[in-house]
Parts: structure tokens; sequence; C-alpha cells
């Protein structure tokens, strides 16, 4: 075992643990029944569930903060960007801005909350003879002092725009969707314009990664060698890394100046890979907003509570888009994006 590529390993909890830059992930995945006339569940599926804060799983899912639709009912951000990232099922977004959107399988969206945004984030139950199995991962990422105040803002990486990188050893393959950052010379597209993703010099990468079962790859040493890098081992039975067994389940914190070699055990294993720079900033949070002091957190809820920064557009707080209405993108400038 080569001790200096793993850092730490630790078992995955909720929300999972993360490195600066980043602030929070939470893996979601959920087997929703077939929805009812009004794209949400009937009230004999929501009994004995904690609605609004309905965080257990029970029957295979769970309503979060919705009360008939699950998901994310409209809530305040400051600070910091969201990155929700779609690998089955779909979301729909809205805004105070009033943009909207519905992503679904293999689709991103990227969120930067700068000074305030309201957004609403629901998980439409559009089969009504079916399930709706809904498989997320939702991710914060920090920004610093001198862009916490800019124009809020969203991109979709749409499923066509992610590049996906294939290695194939042995007659196992290995599957790399590269959602930031860049993998073997292979660029992501780039993030809302004022990330701390955007500048390169930050070495920020996200990739979510498939091993069939017997796979080996070598995740290569980060270009820039000034980051912290987690690897997060959500689903499998295990993986041997640099002669370390490794059950599922876990975290796993790699040296970014070393190439680190994966071997997957007897079942298809997936992993999500968070890398970046940190900001090496005070870190001041309270719920909703990412600032560097608890004065500017009372600020933050002050003008909250004066603008409830651009007020709410949408007729329901569990704004959910027609039923028949596809993947799109309407942005707060009137341009849209209209995906089969």
């Amino acid at each position: 075992m080569d001790t200096n590529k793993i850092i730490q390993v630790k078992p995955l909890g909720f929300p999972w643990e993360t490195q600066d830059p980043f602030l929070f992930c939470a893996y979601h995945r959920d087997e929703y029944p077939e929805g009812d006339d009004r794209m949400g569940l009937d009230r004999e599926k929501l009994a004995g569930r904690n609605i609004g804060q309905d965080f257990v799983v029970k029957d295979g899912f769970r309503m979060y903060h919705g009360s008939h639709i699950p998901g994310f009912p409209y809530h305040p951000h400051r600070g910091f960007e969201t990155i929700t990232i779609n690998k089955e099922g779909f979301v729909d977004h809205t805004d105070s801005l009033g943009a909207a959107g519905r992503f679904g399988k293999g689709d991103v969206q990227w969120m930067t909350a700068g000074k305030g945004i309201q957004h609403s984030e629901m998980f439409p139950m559009l089969e009504e003879n079916k399930g709706n199995p809904l498989e997320i991962f939702q991710v914060w990422l920090n920004l610093p002092k001198a862009s916490k105040f800019v124009e809020p803002h969203f991109r979709m990486l749409w499923k066509d725009m992610v590049p996906e990188v294939t290695h194939t050893e042995n007659g196992k393959t290995t599957t790399v969707n590269v959602i930031a950052g860049e993998l073997n010379e292979v660029k992501a597209p780039g993030p809302t314009p004022d990330s701390w993703a955007a500048n390169p010099d930050h070495g920020v990468a996200v990739f979510t990664i498939k091993m069939e079962a017997g796979a080996t790859w070598k995740l290569p040493s980060a270009a820039k060698q000034d980051v912290n890098r987690t690897l997060y081992f959500y689903k499998g039975e295990s993986v041997d890394i640099e002669g370390q067994k490794i059950a599922g389940n876990h975290l796993i914190q790699v040296n970014p100046n070393e190439d680190i070699v994966l071997t997957n055990g007897n079942k298809d294993g997936y992993f999500l890979l968070l890398q970046g720079k940190p900001i090496n900033e005070p870190v001041a949070q309270y719920g909703p907003f990412v600032m560097n002091t608890e004065a500017e957190i009372q600020e933050a809820f002050s003008d909250y509570k004066r603008t409830q920064f651009g007020g709410w557009p949408w007729p329901d707080q569990e704004q959910v888009h027609d039923r028949d209405k596809g993947r799109f993108a309407l942005h707060a400038d009137g341009r849209e994006e209209l995906k089969s």
C-alpha cells in the first residue's frame, strides 16, 4: 500500500464531508412511485411523513421540504454557487429573476447565487403509470470575498455538452463525465462567468465516474497541485486503490500530486470526484447564506427581509412546469434553450 497517495478514508454521512473550496455535497437517490394528476403524490403515499422536513427514507423515498411534490420549494441563497448534477429523473428550476428550466438525466445546472437569489428545485412526478426514480447530486462551491456580491447567474450544461471519457483495459470499461476541469486534455464546458471554477489556475474539477466490475483506471495527478482532491465511492462493493481495499460508501481524500490507480471489485462502482484550490478565507455560514463574517450573515438576513432578493414571481412555492414541457432553460434575459 502506498500511504503517500491516500490521505484519509472515512465513511460517508449525510451530507457528505467536503474540503475547501467546496462547502456541501448531498447525494439523493429516491425511488418515487407514480405521480398524480398534479405531478405530486397522493395523500395516502404521504402518510406518516414529517411533511416539510422529510429527510428519512420511507418506502424508498423522501419528500425533503416538499408537501405535495418532492423537492426544495423556494428559498434564498447568497455568497456561493450550487451545482446540481442529474443522473436520473427530472428537476424543475424557477427563481426570483424570472428564470426557469427543466433538466434531466445527464444534465447539470450551475448557478452562482452571488449577491442574492431565491430559487426552487422540485422533482415533478411526470409518469402517472409507473415509477419516477430520481438520482442527483447537490454540490455547493464557495465564492471568495471578492465575488460574494456578483450578479446571480445560471448556466445549463446539457448532457450533449458534457464530455465523456472512456478507458478500456482487459475488456473492462471506465466512463468519466467531465463536468468541470479537464481529463487527459478533454475539457469540460465553462461554468458561470464569476465562478471560482472559471479561472483555470484554481484547478477545479468535478467528475462522475462509473467503473465496470473488475475495471482498472488511472486518475492522473492534478495539473494544479495546490488543490484538495476527494473521491466519493458512493455505490459499489469495493475498490483497490494503491494496494488498499476500500468498501463502498466511503470518501477517499487523495494526494493530488500523484497518479492514483483504482481497480474496481466484483460489482460496478460509482464515484464522484471534487477537486479545487482552497479559497483559504474565513467561512461564516448560516442556513442558505455563506459569507466571511457573522456581521455579513446578519446583513444577508436583513437584506433578504427587506428585498426578498427580488420576490417570488411564480404562482406556487412548489412550482413545476407543464407535464409535456420537455427539457428547457428560460434565462432572466428572456433567452430560451429548448432540448428534445
